[in-house]
């Protein structure tokens, strides 16, 4: 039986990539509550198809980059794995968000890629595609985004809180 955050996810990847900004807005999500990313690596690491069918064609309108790794079959646990590992493509995503590959890699939001209110659901549904969950809202309702980047969890927090979210729907994990 799939859970309820497994549907929604499934009805989130239902929203068509659209305009290339709100691509970038997702993407951005994704990246800041993915398993990894960093100036070395980017690591998405899902078992839902869904979302599996979209990160190619969502990153290939956002920075115009395919995965180094995709996914192969045979996968315990159904796990599926997408890598970048390419410098190239690591310095156009990070050029991309505004980040300086040379720098210390401390990930804040940039809010400048957010301006618009199509963009920040698009941001939101990315990082909840990656990092999210939520319980069945006829039990006891709890949506919650774990991140790893200290800094962008704090940031996401307060835009969830100017979004009109309830302002402990972000943590910090691991």
């Amino acid at each position: 039986m799939q859970s309820f955050a497994y549907k929604v996810k499934s009805e989130l990847c239902r929203q068509p990539v659209s305009r290339q900004c709100c691509a970038r807005a997702e993407a951005y999500g994704v990246l800041l509550f993915c398993n990894t990313f960093t100036a070395a690596e980017v690591r998405i690491i899902t078992e839902n198809p869904e979302f599996a069918a979209r990160l190619p064609r969502l990153f290939q309108r956002a920075f115009n980059v395919k995965f180094d790794r995709l996914p192969s079959d045979d996968l315990p646990g159904g796990k599926l794995i997408f890598q970048i590992t390419e410098p190239e493509k690591l310095r156009r995503i990070l050029d991309t968000l505004g980040y300086d590959p040379r720098q210390s890699l401390v990930l804040h939001v940039n809010f400048a890629l957010l301006e618009d209110d199509c963009c920040r659901t698009a941001f939101v549904r990315g990082a909840f595609l990656a990092g999210g969950s939520v319980t069945d809202p006829e039990k006891r309702y709890h949506l919650e985004l774990a991140t790893s980047h200290t800094q962008a969890s704090r940031e996401v927090s307060a835009l969830l809180t100017e979004m009109g979210f309830l302002p402990h729907s972000v943590r910090r994990s691991g």
